[in-house]
């Protein structure tokens, strides 16, 4: 017996939006064909995780982007997590951007930086080639959706041997529970080039909230690209997230991930090892708390030769949270050289809070290395007694440890603020 798939938009509905933004018709009639598969597929299936439970029905609707005269109209959260210079910077609101500004020495270079509605109508046949051919709409329902409804979104393109020094930064945030929420982040980084981008999510508390996010990495020969985000979206929120990275000969993907929503979440984190000499890092943590449902996924799949990737994922949980954190090693046949290693570490702060990590490894190949470990439990009380001989009060203590269990990945936050930022958003949760 099959049961009907109601969508939370029409075809027509589609058609009108993506006319009113005078989109090319390549897009339009791509988030027509996604909006049909949408009808067709399935949700994706997660380990231990039911999400056909949570708010999958909350897109709202598109509300037009009204552009921002100042960065002082920001909200008080989203101006903290402005550095020192607004040169290279992105923001997004609810459905679309409201500020863009790209220094005019990286413009004079060929770098492009703005929303990914705008590249679409100024350079369609550049976005046409990459857009949604690292997460295929066919994949699941939600993918499916995305590439129907996205808006807004930053597309990021970095032209040959160009190696931008400074940070690029967005920042994305939702102060309208029914405007639809679902930026697409598309970086095209050329042969021998390098780029550090990051960004931030963050909503309100107590508005309920659907976020489908999309961010795609195209990594050509040589060049290495860093992406931090930090994921901050408030209350009443229900996030996916879909993260892939395309990595050819000799270039490398470098992740750093906080995951610190205060909703349920679900977020998957994918580096495909394509080219000989390809490799990645991914960094992750997250904190959960209350009745958190969290299912995190960090993949490495290795298709080229000698292709190490390295991952390793922290979180944790609180009060009566639960988590599920996968960690999957995949090596293709003839992959030869390559080296996967992966750490998954759960630390458990109430006897109610659950944690569950899996590291897992698929090799079809002999002549590879491959690695993982994983653990689940509770502060150590012999570091407790060690810092608490020393004159630390027993909460302090607590604090430290804490803290250097989540050290490795937070320390390797490319703007200080952000770090600052991650660190203060921590010890909010962990209060």
């Amino acid at each position: 017996m099959s049961s009907q798939t109601f969508l939370p938009i029409d075809r027509n509905s589609v058609a009108e939006l993506s006319k009113s933004r005078n989109e090319p018709s390549w897009l339009t009639d791509l988030r027509l064909q996604a909006l049909e598969l949408a009808g067709s597929l399935e949700l994706p299936k997660l380990e231990k995780t039911r999400i056909d439970r949570w708010n999958l029905d909350g897109y709202g609707t598109y509300k037009a982007p009204v552009a921002l005269e100042s960065l002082d109209q920001l909200p008080e959260a989203a101006r903290t997590l402005l550095g020192e210079t607004t040169d290279n910077l992105i923001v997004h609101r609810n459905s679309g951007v409201v500020w863009s500004h790209l220094s005019e020495e990286l413009a004079k270079q060929g770098v492009i930086f703005m929303d990914l509605e705008t590249a679409a109508r100024e350079h369609s046949e550049l976005v046409q080639s990459y857009l949604m051919t690292a997460v295929k709409p066919d994949e699941h329902r939600l993918a499916a959706l995305h590439a129907a409804l996205w808006n807004g979104g930053v597309f990021l393109y970095v032209p040959k041997d160009v190696q931008v020094e400074l940070p690029l930064q967005a920042i994305f945030f939702s102060d309208d529970g029914e405007a639809t929420f679902a930026p697409h982040v598309l970086i095209v980084a050329e042969s021998n080039s390098s780029v550090v981008y990051v960004d931030n999510y963050l909503s309100e508390d107590g508005r309920e909230l659907l976020h489908n996010g999309i961010v795609e990495v195209i990594a050509k020969p040589g060049s290495r690209v860093q992406f931090a985000t930090v994921q901050n979206l408030g209350k009443g929120s229900t996030a996916f997230t879909y993260r892939r990275a395309i990595i050819d000969n000799d270039a490398r993907i470098e992740w750093i991930v906080g995951e610190l929503n205060s909703g349920n979440a679900v977020a998957d984190t994918d580096s495909v090892l394509k080219g000989n000499g390809s490799s990645s890092d991914a960094k992750i943590i997250s904190v959960g708390t209350h009745d958190q449902k969290l299912n995190l996924t960090t993949r490495a799949t290795h298709f080229g030769r000698n292709t190490p990737s390295d991952m390793i994922t922290r979180a944790v949980m609180k009060d009566e949270a639960t988590a599920i954190i996968n960690g999957i090693t995949k090596i293709e046949k003839r992959a030869t050289g390559a080296n996967g290693q992966q750490t998954e570490r759960v630390l458990m702060l109430s006897p109610k809070a659950r944690g569950d990590a899996n590291p897992i490894l698929l090799i079809d190949e002999d002549d590879v290395k491959a690695g993982h470990a994983a653990s689940v439990g509770q502060v150590n009380p012999e570091h407790m007694h060690y810092l608490m001989s020393r004159g630390i009060t027993r909460d302090e203590a607590h604090k430290l440890v804490v803290y250097g269990f989540l050290a490795p990945v937070i320390n390797e936050i490319p703007l200080e603020n952000v770090q600052k930022q991650l660190q203060s958003l921590v010890e909010r949760k962990l209060v």
